[in-house]
C-alpha cells in the first residue's frame, strides 16, 4: 500500500493528484491510496501504509529552510509543506520507503535538513529551461547519471532525456544522502539515500514510462522495497 501525497486548492476546499501517479504506482504491482493532508495523522497513516510517494506540486515556504522569500517565490500552501514534512521526517526515521517526485525531491532534501534554491537562475548563469513548454510526456532535456547508483541501475544508463516542470532545485544537499543525477546546467535532478530506503528525482517519470518502459522501475523498485517492509513488519508482530 503505497500513500500518495495530494495538492490542494488555494481555498483549501479541494484534494487533487495527477492520475498518472496513481497509474504508475498500480502498473508497477502497488495499491495507491491518496493522502488528505490531515495535520497530526502522520504516524498514524505510516502505521497503516508500506510506502511513501511525496507527489508534484507548488513552490515550497522558504521559513522551512531558514529563508525569506524571493519575489520569484510562487504561491505556496503552509499546510501541505508541514504534513508532507513530517511525513517524510517520519518515514525517513522509520526506514520506511519513499520516493519524492519534483517537489516531493525538494521536501526530501528539506526534511533530512538540506535545502532548496528559490529559482534556478539565483544558483546557475545560465540554466537550461526547466518549465517546458510541450507535452508532459515529452522528453526535453538531457541527463547524466552516477555511474554505479541506483538510479542509473533503475534506469539502464548514464545519459538519458527527461522531461521538466519546475522552477525551484536543490541547493545545500542534506546529510546521508548522495546526488546522482544532474542536468547539463548542473542543477541536481537525482538523490538517494546512503540507507538505500530514499530516492528522489526531479523529474517526472509517472508521465513517461508508458513512452520509455524504463521509467516505470522507479516505481517497480519503490514497490519491492514497500514489498518487503511489510513481510517483515508481518513476520515480527
Amino acid at each position: 500500500m503505497i500513500g500518495i501525497t495530494c495538492s490542494e486548492s488555494r481555498d483549501r476546499g479541494r484534494l487533487h493528484l495527477n492520475r498518472p501517479y496513481a497509474t504508475a504506482v498500480t502498473a508497477a504491482g502497488g495499491l495507491p491510496l491518496l493522502l488528505p493532508e490531515m495535520r497530526g495523522m502522520e504516524g498514524e497513516y505510516l502505521k497503516r501504509l508500506d510506502g511513501i510517494l511525496l507527489s508534484g506540486g507548488g513552490d515550497i515556504d522558504p521559513s522551512c529552510f531558514g529563508e525569506e522569500p524571493h519575489p520569484l517565490t510562487g504561491w505556496i500552501s503552509p499546510h501541505r509543506d508541514a504534513f508532507e514534512l513530517e511525513l517524510a521526517r517520519l518515514a525517513l526515521g522509520s526506514g520506511m520507503p519513499v520516493l519524492g517526485i519534483c517537489r516531493g525531491l525538494q521536501v526530501l532534501n528539506i526534511a533530512a535538513g538540506g535545502d532548496i534554491c528559490q529559482d534556478i537562475s539565483l544558483l546557475f548563469r545560465t540554466p537550461l529551461k526547466h518549465a517546458q513548454n510541450a507535452p508532459r510526456w515529452h522528453f526535453t532535456h538531457g541527463l547524466q547519471l552516477l555511474p554505479g547508483s541506483h538510479l542509473a541501475n533503475l534506469l539502464g544508463g548514464l545519459e538519458i532525456r527527461v522531461n521538466s516542470f519546475h522552477h525551484q532545485v536543490v541547493g545545500r544537499v542534506a546529510r546521508g544522502f548522495s546526488v546522482t543525477a544532474r542536468s547539463p546546467d548542473g542543477v541536481i535532478e537525482g538523490l538517494e539515500s546512503q540507507s538505500g530506503h530514499a530516492l528522489g528525482v526531479q523529474f517526472h517519470p509517472e508521465e513517461m514510462w508508458e513512452r520509455e518502459a524504463r521509467f516505470l522501475n522507479i516505481f517497480k523498485s519503490l514497490i519491492e522495497k514497500a514489498a518487503l517492509g511489510r513481510i517483515k513488519k508481518q513476520r515480527y508482530s
